[in-house]
């Protein structure tokens, strides 16, 4: 069992536990799964926002007030959003039976009504804390993969000066980008966004482009196999099936990996059958609580945590540098013969949260022939520029003051 680790709840006064094997994740090692929990929180007045079920409610009333659709087929819609456990198909059918007759979906009606239900969706924003988290742990290197339609996140993140990108899986190169790391502040809707409704897709063979490039999907899978996903306000995300074609069903071996996904505790023998049911498939469950209202300061008091963890993310914050250890370095430096003498150790991997920094003496000495373990060139040039180790420089000074 994991240990746990408390920290103040400011709403009830009772102390909240982490998984330490969750909270102790460089921010970096994480990819952020968000559903419509999120958008919920966020938005919540619209309704559309909170579920499938909220969405296509929504859509059929636009369409009902638009006069797109027939009233014979939106009363089908009603008792099928009503009756049927699979909403994804029924919401599949409804784009189908907004789009022409060729089978295309280009154009549809279904994207004036996702205009419609989605207007101004900016001005909605009412508690933004969520929002903000998130974005914490964007800064710091977390990726972010959501499911929903809307782009409450990237709206946010604008308003907050950060250059926010929108992406499906449409654009393959801007999506290897995304899985390699190099879009920071990129955003992968695996449903499509509502601006591009032509861009929607709901079932597996919508994307048949994408599951059949074999370097697409390597680079995707991938991240299921060396990043921990977080699911946070996911609720069906496991049974979309988008989602298993891309990761769930793609990788093997997933009791080796570790994910997890923070839940609402409505029952307690309902919670722990899922618990027990998700380790098969390399998932932690934990609660956020047993209320709605818990999942905003929950999702802030967890990224708060994580954030504390110390990593040196290229453009992002460095590490902390102890004045006392400097003075250490610089000492030291002064009973060495020489720059030329001075070894270069292993610094290791860059993404280490309490690397030694290593006993350098002129940074511009690094080359390509400079043996630097697992860190590469420039990690080890910009871990001395970053933390202020000049020694050299410093030894030049002290020896020009010496000789005059």
């Amino acid at each position: 069992m994991d240990s746990v680790e408390k920290t103040p709840n400011r709403s009830e006064q009772k102390s909240r536990k982490f998984l330490k094997s969750l909270i102790r994740k460089q921010p970096q090692e994480l990819l952020l799964v968000i559903g419509t929990g999120v958008s919920a929180a966020v938005a919540p007045g619209i309704p559309a926002l909170c579920s499938w079920r909220s969405c296509i409610e929504a859509v059929l009333e636009a369409a009902e007030q638009l006069e797109v659709l027939h009233p014979g087929d939106v009363a089908e819609f009603r008792t099928k959003v009503t009756k049927d456990r699979d909403l994804l198909v029924v919401a599949h059918d409804l784009i189908r039976k907004m789009s022409p007759r060729t089978g295309d979906t280009k154009p549809n009606f279904f994207q004036d009504c996702l205009m419609e239900i989605f207007d101004n969706l900016e001005l909605h924003i009412q508690n933004p804390l969520v929002l903000q988290s998130i974005l914490s742990l964007m800064e710091r290197g977390t990726m972010v993969l959501t499911t929903n339609y809307d782009n409450l996140l990237e709206l946010f993140g604008q308003q907050q000066n950060k250059p926010m990108e929108s992406l499906d899986l449409k654009d393959k190169t801007k999506v290897l980008q995304w899985a390699r790391g190099h879009m920071r502040y990129g955003v992968l809707h695996i449903h499509g966004l509502y601006t591009d409704p032509c861009g929607l897709v709901l079932d597996p063979s919508g994307y048949k482009d994408v599951t059949q490039d074999a370097e697409v999907m390597e680079a995707l899978q991938n991240l299921y196999r060396t990043k921990s996903f977080l699911f946070v306000g996911c609720g069906e995300t496991l049974r979309d099936q988008i989602f298993q074609a891309l990761f769930l069903y793609s990788v093997p071996n997933k009791v080796d990996l570790e994910h997890y996904m923070v839940v609402l505790k409505e029952s307690e023998d309902h919670f722990f059958k899922q618990q027990a049911d998700m380790l098969l498939h390399g998932i932690k469950v934990v609660s956020y609580g047993d209320c709605f209202d818990d999942f905003p300061g929950y999702v802030q008091d967890l990224a708060t945590q994580i954030c504390k963890q110390r990593s040196p993310v290229p453009g992002g914050p460095g590490p902390h540098v102890n004045p006392r250890e400097l003075g250490l370095l610089e000492r030291a430096a002064e009973c060495l013969p020489g720059p030329a003498e001075a070894p270069f150790p292993d610094l290791g991997s860059c993404q280490g949260p309490e690397r030694s920094l290593g006993l350098v003496i002129n940074a511009d000495q690094v080359d390509s022939t400079t043996l630097l373990g697992n860190a590469c060139q420039d990690c080890a040039k910009r871990k001395l520029e970053e933390n202020g180790i000049e020694v050299a420089k410093k030894l030049r000074q002290s020896e020009d003051a010496g000789g005059s």
